[in-house]
């Protein structure tokens, strides 16, 4: 296809209700170019209900399971309530078409002979499933000319319940065949974020928030100009904005910056999905459905060099840091790859904090299953243990240049003295620390970064 693609996702937040539906199809209806594809989150805490319902179901609370879930029924309803007649009889049937499935799948003989993650992924797919649905009827009723397209359709992946990776070549295809077609007759698909599905049509899920991950895969796919996610704050913030109040967007960020924050468990971006992005320099834009008319952030290839240096700091809290210290023969030979097959067999993501002679600090989520892991590591050498710590990382391009690299470093210790700062990468300078002061910890590094006369972005213009 010649024309100019953009791929348009919405979360749950910016789908809660009827007034959160009419303003994605204001944005929608306002985007310039006729070429969209529109991605849905479940509506905001349908996942959790759903989740929660088979937990119920599974210790012998079948009917509680089945209540609990007819509250979020319901708001889908209401938001039918001034469409059509025959939109609003499409959506009832739709609704119950779907809690006579949940239920079946709630039944106890299911439970005990079905593998107990595929049932998980099949019933956590309905939040997304019954979003997209709903927001192709009021976009219709509209105006706009919205089809639906089931993501499991499109999205094709291997058969890794609650966490399945894609598999590009397929889902490429797919995702063409489905789409181009009704691109090209000027139609809108809606499609599920989320959910996806095998070769041979076994419902999956990308995992937990993967939604926006959705949406990079299909605009790689359809090699659209831009993916968009609408949420509910503007663009990617200097920090936390549940710590600091001042925090501000950040208006522009690297490819490689994003992945750093994506990495960290940045709210607005998914860990994976940068990557498919890169191939084809398409933008990123994160923007802010309740209020639109704010830029928000640019994700791109373009580095701007005026204004390299911190651009943002982010924390991770209920981490667990592991020092583990070995031979030097051993050092030499592996002992990192070593470490993160470990980690990788046991699904856990570790952040490598600080390496030296003697060995590699990490930090990993806290989980009491930890002892499997450790267990592993002792055959590598000696391993130290603090729990219940906090990550903290100042992450920007620029930061270990020539001449700006000490002012910054100078800069931390300053505003932190107790800390320690390592940078695992060129574009980051991490420390851990204990976990009750991550909080005062984040604000007088916003303060002296962002908001002295000297901040930090002004220190790395000035020695340049």
């Amino acid at each position: 296809m010649a024309a100019e693609i953009t791929v348009m996702k919405f979360g749950g937040t910016s789908l809660e209700d009827l007034s959160a539906f009419d303003r994605v199809a204001q944005i929608v209806r306002s985007q310039d170019g006729p070429t969209k594809v529109v991605i849905a989150s479940a509506m905001s805490g349908v996942t959790d209900a759903l989740n929660a319902s088979l937990q119920m179901a599974a210790a012998g609370r079948v009917l509680d399971a089945l209540r609990s879930l007819d509250v979020h029924f319901e708001r889908h309803l209401k938001v039918i309530n001034d469409l059509d007649a025959v939109s609003q009889v499409t959506m009832q049937s739709l609704v119950h078409k779907s809690r006579c499935e949940i239920e079946k799948l709630l039944r106890p003989l299911v439970i005990s002979r079905v593998p107990m993650l595929l049932i998980k992924d099949t019933i956590a797919s309905f939040g997304e499933r019954l979003a997209a649905n709903l927001l192709t009827l009021l976009l219709k009723q509209r105006g706009l000319p919205a089809t639906y397209v089931d993501a499991r359709q499109c999205v094709v992946t291997n058969g890794e319940h609650g966490n399945a990776e894609p598999l590009i070549p397929e889902t490429r295809r797919r995702t063409r065949a489905a789409l181009w077609p009704l691109l090209e007759k000027k139609k809108l698909p809606i499609l599920e974020g989320f959910v996806a599905a095998t070769r041979t049509g076994v419902p999956t899920t990308l995992g937990r928030g993967s939604s926006n991950y959705t949406a990079t895969l299909v605009g790689a796919a359809l090699r659209a100009r831009r993916v968009q996610i609408w949420t509910d704050v503007t663009g990617v913030l200097t920090a936390d904005p549940r710590l600091v109040k001042t925090a501000r967007t950040v208006p522009q960020l690297s490819y490689a910056e994003a992945g750093e924050l994506a990495s960290l468990g940045a709210k607005v971006l998914h860990p994976k999905m940068i990557q498919p992005l890169l191939p084809q320099k398409i933008f990123l834009q994160i923007c802010n459905s309740r209020r639109p008319e704010e830029s928000g952030t640019l994700v791109s290839d373009r580095r701007d060099e005026l204004t390299e240096g911190v651009k943002v700091i982010a924390h991770k809290t209920q981490m667990t840091a592991i020092d583990i210290k070995s031979t030097p023969a051993f050092l030499a030979n592996g002992f990192l790859q070593s470490i993160k097959r470990i980690f990788m067999r046991h699904q856990t993501d570790l952040y490598i904090t600080g390496m030296s002679e003697g060995g590699v600090s990490l930090v990993c989520a806290y989980e009491r299953g930890l002892s499997p892991i450790v267990q592993e590591l002792e055959r590598l050498g000696s391993v130290r243990i603090q729990k219940i710590c906090a990550l903290v990382s100042c992450i920007g391009e620029g930061l270990h240049r020539s001449g700006r690299y000490p002012r910054f470093l100078q800069l931390l210790k300053e505003t932190a003295p107790t800390l320690e700062w390592q940078g695992t990468s060129d574009i980051n300078l991490m420390s851990v620390m204990d976990s009750e002061s991550v909080g005062s910890t984040v604000k007088r590094l916003h303060r002296a970064l962002f908001e002295g006369k000297d901040d930090g972005n002004q220190i790395a213009a000035s020695q340049a």
